[in-house]
C-alpha cells in the first residue's frame, strides 16, 4: 500500500521518498568516488573503512562485536583486523579480566583517516545541499530528523 498522504510541505510521502532516493543515489556516487580515490591511497577497502568508522565511535570492539556489526564470520572479521593492524590503523589489546578476550581499538592513525574522510564527505554534501531549492532541503532535513529518531546506524 502506497502512502500518498501529503507531508508538511504538501507533497506526498512517496514523492518525498522518490526525491530522497534520487538524492541518496547522487550523493552516494559522488561521495563513493571520492572516498574510493582516497582509500586507495591508503590501501584500505570499503569494509575496512566501515570497520574503522565503527571503531571510531567506540572505546573498543571484541572480534564477535566486529563480526556482528560487519555481518561477517569471526574468521572474516579477524582477517579485516589483521590487515588494518598491519597498516597501524587498529591495535589488539587483551582484556584485563580475561586474557583470552581480544579487544580491538582504533589508533590515532585510524582516527585521523576517518576524520579526514568524514570532512571530505561533509564538504561534498555541503556543495550538493547548497544547490538545493527550499523544498528539497526541507525533505532532506525532515528525513534526517526521522532517521535520528529511529536511531538507524
Amino acid at each position: 500500500m502506497k502512502n500518498t498522504q501529503p507531508s508538511a510541505s504538501g507533497t506526498s510521502v512517496k514523492a518525498d521518498a522518490d526525491r530522497l532516493a534520487d538524492f541518496v543515489l547522487f550523493t552516494q556516487r559522488s561521495c563513493i568516488l571520492n572516498l574510493s580515490t582516497e582509500l586507495n591511497k591508503g590501501n584500505i577497502s570499503f569494509p575496512q573503512f566501515f570497520l574503522l568508522t565503527y571503531l571510531s565511535s567506540e572505546e573498543y570492539l571484541t572480534m564477535s562485536d566486529i563480526a556482528k556489526k560487519m555481518g561477517h564470520s569471526t574468521a572474516a572479521a579477524t582477517g579485516l583486523v589483521d590487515r588494518l593492524e598491519k597498516l597501524s590503523y587498529v591495535e589488539r589489546i587483551h582484556a584485563a579480566e580475561d586474557r583470552r578476550k581480544i579487544m580491538v581499538r582504533i589508533t590515532s592513525k585510524g582516527v585521523d583517516l576517518v576524520s579526514k574522510m568524514r570532512t571530505e564527505i561533509a564538504t561534498d554534501l555541503a556543495g550538493i545541499l547548497a544547490g538545493m531549492d527550499e523544498e528539497e532541503a526541507e525533505t532532506v532535513e525532515h528525513t534526517n530528523r526521522a532517521l535520528k529518531n529511529r536511531a538507524i546506524a
